[in-house]
């Protein structure tokens, strides 16, 4: 149906590698992705996708900051993913669920699509003349949307949603009133800077996830084409984009563990990532590094998956009634 690949799957392109450099038979330069199909693309990506997945989100983040205190003996409030959907149900109804989506709706728009911005610029300004990434600048590409997405959107979001979720879990009745008197309180009682807590391993978590998924994702997919010169289908997306995700929870969720209780209304415990990592380590064993890595990985894969499809899709339809070579 569709002749020219590299405009319908743009990501795919970037990501694959070609085990063998071929002679160029066109003798123009390749296109190069516009960065606003890209935003457009990502952002619509990226809202619909939270709505979707976040109720394993929350579970997650809850069973992280559920943490048991050695000191005083206090058990979890949580057993397990089970437990806490339960309860959840049990005292907020199945909207409790959705407790604290509105500020990462409001934030996974410009999230998505400064993930792809950045990419799609960062790949025009690396790409061979064949219009394809090596592995090394793949991975260095990902590593910056990763980064720039972690600084600009991920950061402030996640601190929030953090907090939103927190004050849930410790109050009978909520202190936020909503996204916008959240917001408002956590400037008041913390600054600016109070919605930048955790950057650090905020950008480490955003880069190597970003890292990971754009190069497993181009390795899968050049796989599944075995030298093909063909378009992937949407359930060979999916799987590609499933396995990219699943390979970045295992990568990452100590840093995620850290970052969580570095933006959690706790984080005063603190003095620095460093020291929470030893404080985790001395109180609560190895294994706390890798609380609600299930749920985690049960959402990511979904999410990578969802985006992916969703991403390529869109990014046809702009590229069939958005001319902007």
């Amino acid at each position: 149906m569709f002749k020219d690949s590299s405009l319908f799957f743009p990501r795919l392109s970037l990501l694959a590698t070609p085990t063998s450099a071929q002679p160029s038979t066109n003798p123009t330069k390749p296109k190069k992705k516009h960065p606003g199909k890209a935003i457009i693309a990502g952002g619509i990506s990226g809202g619909i996708e939270i709505c979707i997945t976040y109720p394993t989100e929350y579970v997650k983040t809850q069973l992280q900051l559920a943490a048991r205190h050695s000191s005083t003996g206090v058990p979890p409030r949580y057993s397990g993913i089970a437990d806490c959907v339960k309860k959840t149900v049990k005292e907020r109804g199945i909207l409790g669920l959705y407790r604290g989506l509105s500020p990462l709706l409001y934030m996974s728009i410009p999230k998505a699509a400064v993930r792809f911005a950045a990419f799609e610029q960062l790949k025009n300004l690396m790409q061979n003349d064949q219009g394809t990434l090596s592995r090394p600048r793949t991975l260095l590409a990902g590593l910056g949307a990763g980064t720039a997405e972690a600084i600009l959107a991920v950061t402030p979001m996640e601190t929030i949603k953090v907090k939103f979720i927190h004050d849930q879990t410790i109050r009978d009745v909520p202190h936020y009133r909503g996204f916008f008197h959240g917001v408002y309180c956590i400037l008041k009682e913390e600054g600016f800077f109070g919605v930048y807590k955790g950057l650090f391993p905020t950008i480490l978590k955003q880069g190597s996830n970003q890292m990971i998924r754009f190069f497993v994702y181009g390795e899968i997919g050049k796989l599944m084409k075995r030298g093909q010169q063909r378009d992937l289908s949407t359930p060979e997306i999916l799987l590609a984009g499933g396995v990219a995700g699943a390979a970045s929870v295992f990568g990452n969720t100590p840093i995620d563990v850290v970052k969580t209780r570095m933006q959690g209304l706790d984080a005063h415990k603190y003095t620095s990532s460093w020291h929470c990592v030893k404080e985790t380590w001395k109180q609560e064993g190895a294994m706390a590094f890798y609380k609600g890595t299930i749920p985690r990985l049960g959402r990511v894969c979904i999410d990578v998956a969802i985006v992916f499809a969703l991403y390529e899709h869109i990014g046809r339809l702009l590229d069939r009634f958005w001319k902007t070579d």
